[in-house]
């Protein structure tokens, strides 16, 4: 008997009855179970697994991958593919490293990058004291430990040289500091990529920490400065040795080293406030360190401003007047007050800086014959360059706009004196711009100008200006910019004689450079005394050591260049010189332009007071 359903697939569904009976089917019901619970050997499940006919052939093996169940054979063959597959891999990989990339080489750095480096290490050949381990200057060793111990009681060892003798004159190295500070605030950016950021960084630091051991750092009030260590006036005799006199390398040194001290010298004081306020700022991400140099500052700064008989540090007939006579203090004044400023933000510094009397003083309305050229002596070009910044990039306004913008207006005229239309200052043959007239020692000048161009060419361009006016004609930024660019490639080379005058720059630079160290060969167990020294002076062989880096005085107005040991107006180089040169490249290197416009204001409080917030939505 059979009965039709609808089969879901649309087929009829046929149920058939059975004749079983309960039992039976429960019977069966009970072995299916126990059959099931029943583990199946390998050729039972190959008797399951094989189709009508396939019991009479060899029986396969089979793998259980507990999800899966797969032949054996085949499974072997798998790995093995897999294995296989792996080593040639393993071995592909290991010839592809072993084979040498062929990548793009880097492009190659500029010349003014390539100086830099070189440029920076002037400063490790002329470090005094205990030198630290990597100074990389393997014919410098210590020397002169124990300045300061007997004259002043007090260690003041450590700083730097000037040149090419062993004296230490504190007013052409705060301004040197100053002024690597400076382009280190300006171009944070493009010494990192040139890798000498920690270099340049290191070589202020050791400057700075000298400066405050040159008077108490820790007091609120100090009544004297040391000006120099080291003597330098012209000696009768052996009877009198001094570092002028003597041709010695600094580690020989065995005679006695005075040391000068000032009690009213403004200029010295202001000019190392301004050095150790900008170091703080290159270093405001060491608070601890940064508060030490602020405070030495501010100490210093309220020295150089006390009232009394005031005279510049370089009395007459002492070494300083010699080397380093300083022509007035009312541009230290300008330029210690700006820096204090900006490393304070206290309003009162820069009120003091936008006196119109001290403008008068520091003959900013008048045109002295070094009008415009920036030294270790003259500071107003650099503090009018420094605030026509502040003016371009903060506008402070009222008090101050009117002498911001007379600063600004007589920096353009500096700027435009540099430029070859203008007859302010004379050029040799070959180009390169006489700021001294026809002195000697041209180039500590002539670096000094083309870093304020490149600077205030980058100023300009930070502030979308496309140039300046001179007169009714405007100049574009980039006959700025190629008015450094020419004085600096000449300095480096391109000049008549073909002259690098920045040693190990290039192939062809001087060889007998005016400077004791390395002018003397350093030999294990042989100290040239004081006379002793004379031979390596006169001699006309090259010095033994190359003092990398090294700027020399420079050529004659004649484009005349003398490689001559004994004459330093040709072949000494300078500690405050080769910090313009450094200050220069640095500004000129790399592919692009720009300054660091916010650093320089870290510690300026906002012009103007911030706006009310916005009134609360208005609700019904």
């Amino acid at each position: 008997m059979s009965m039709y359903g609808r089969d879901p697939w649309g087929g009829p569904l046929e149920i058939c009855h059975d004749s079983a009976t309960d039992d039976d089917r429960s019977r069966n019901l009970d072995l299916d179970r126990a059959a099931l619970s029943r583990t199946l050997d390998e050729t039972q499940q190959s008797w399951l697994l094989a189709g009508p006919g396939d019991q009479g052939r060899k029986k396969k093996r089979y793998v259980d991958l507990g999800c899966l169940l797969v032949s054996r054979k085949l499974f072997l063959w798998t790995l093995g593919l897999l294995l296989a597959a792996a080593a040639l891999a393993g071995i592909a990989a290991g010839i592809a490293k072993a084979v040498p990339r062929h990548q793009a080489p880097p492009a190659p750095l500029d010349q003014f990058t390539l100086a830099l480096r070189k440029a920076l290490m002037f400063f490790n050949a002329q470090k005094s004291g205990k030198l630290p381990k990597h100074n990389n200057v393997p014919w410098r060793g210590d020397s002169c430990l124990k300045d300061g111990r007997s004259d002043a009681r007090r260690d003041l060892s450590g700083g730097y040289y000037d040149g090419g003798s062993a004296v230490k004159f504190n007013f052409a190295s705060a301004f040197s500091m100053t002024l690597l500070s400076w382009s280190v605030i300006e171009y944070n950016a493009k010494y990192e990529a040139a890798g000498e950021l920690g270099h340049v960084r290191d070589t202020i630091k050791w400057g700075a920490d000298y400066l405050l051991k040159t008077f108490n750092s820790t007091a609120h009030s100090i009544d004297r400065l040391i000006a120099q260590v080291g003597g330098a006036a012209m000696s009768d005799g052996p009877s009198q040795p001094n570092d002028h006199y003597c041709w010695m390398r600094p580690e020989d040194i065995d005679y006695p080293r005075p040391v000068t001290e000032c009690h009213t010298c403004p200029d010295l004081g202001a000019e190392m406030a301004a050095a150790l306020a900008a170091a703080s700022i290159v270093f405001k991400d060491n608070r601890v360190y940064s508060h030490k140099l602020l405070h030495g500052a501010t100490t210093v700064w309220d020295f150089a401003r006390k009232g009394g008989s005031r005279q510049t540090y370089s009395l007459p007939r002492s070494d300083a007047a010699k080397f380093y006579n300083s022509t007035g203090y009312w541009d230290e004044y300008m330029w210690g007050g700006s820096w204090m400023y900006l490393a304070t933000g206290n309003s009162s510094y820069l009120q003091f800086a936008t006196d119109a009397n001290l403008a008068n003083h520091a003959h900013v309305f008048s045109r002295p014959p070094n009008y415009g050229v920036f030294s270790w002596d003259n500071k107003l070009p650099g503090a009018q360059v420094l605030l026509s910044r502040l003016r371009l990039f903060l506008s402070p306004g009222y008090p101050y706009e009117e002498m911001l913008r007379t600063y600004h207006n007589q920096t353009s005229t500096i700027m435009c004196s540099y430029l070859p239309d203008f007859r302010s200052f004379n050029r040799t043959k070959g180009g390169l711009i006489q700021l001294n007239h026809g002195q000697p020692q041209p180039l500590q000048y002539v670096v000094n100008a083309a870093f304020l161009a490149s600077l205030f060419s980058d100023y300009l361009e930070a502030a979308d200006t496309p140039g300046w006016y001179c007169g009714p004609h405007f100049y574009s930024i980039e006959v700025l910019r190629n008015f450094a660019r020419t004085q600096m490639e000449y300095i480096l080379g391109k000049n008549p004689l073909k002259m690098s005058y920045v040693v190990g720059h290039g192939k062809h630079y001087p060889k007998r450079v005016h400077h004791r160290g390395a002018s003397i060969p350093k030999k294990k167990g042989v100290h040239p005394g004081c006379k002793e020294g004379w031979t390596w002076r006169d001699t006309k062989k090259p010095n033994p050591h190359i003092i990398v880096g090294a700027m020399v005085a420079g050529p004659d107005r004649h484009d005349g260049f003398k490689d001559v040991r004994k004459n330093r107006n040709y072949t000494e180089p300078t500690l405050a010189g080769n910090a313009g040169l450094v200050a220069a490249l640095v500004a000129l290197s790399g592919e692009g332009h720009g300054v660091d416009k916010n650093t320089m204001f870290s510690a300026v409080p906002p012009m103007f007071p911030s706006p009310p917030p916005p009134p609360a939505p208005w609700k019904p």
